[in-house]
């Protein structure tokens, strides 16, 4: 029997996490969405309720390697949660990639078999 909640995966199609976890629920037979958040850019809201749903801190998600972390002094600053959010929305690859929703669930898909607690 199908799964009827739709899953969608947030992504950078260059991201090779990304392909993986492409293949991956291909492989399994699962339907999904791709939304590439570059050319459809998440709003504050929306990676608000992504953190909510995957259960995790806004830091959790930030890219520490990427030039624009270092560049803002990311490391070091002390924002709260709304202004990361809001850099985020503004600077793109400041979040780690995919991100799989699944109804009132998602998870981050680094590592790629985290997609598994979305069909326990």
């Amino acid at each position: 029997m199908k799964d009827t909640i739709a899953i969608t995966v947030y992504e950078k199609p260059t991201c090779s996490k990304c392909r993986e976890m492409s293949k991956l629920l291909k492989d399994k037979g699962i339907d999904f969405n791709k939304v590439n958040y570059y050319t459809e850019p998440l709003d504050e809201a929306k990676i608000t309720e992504l953190l909510a749903k995957m259960k995790l801190p806004v830091r959790a998600i930030l890219r520490s390697s990427e030039h624009v972390y270092k560049e803002l002094g990311l490391a070091r600053a002390d924002l709260s949660d709304k202004e990361l959010i809001a850099l985020m929305v503004k600077h793109p690859d400041l979040m780690q990639r995919p991100i799989v929703e699944k109804g009132k669930k998602a998870v981050l898909g680094r590592p790629t078999e985290n997609v598994h607690a979305l069909f326990d």
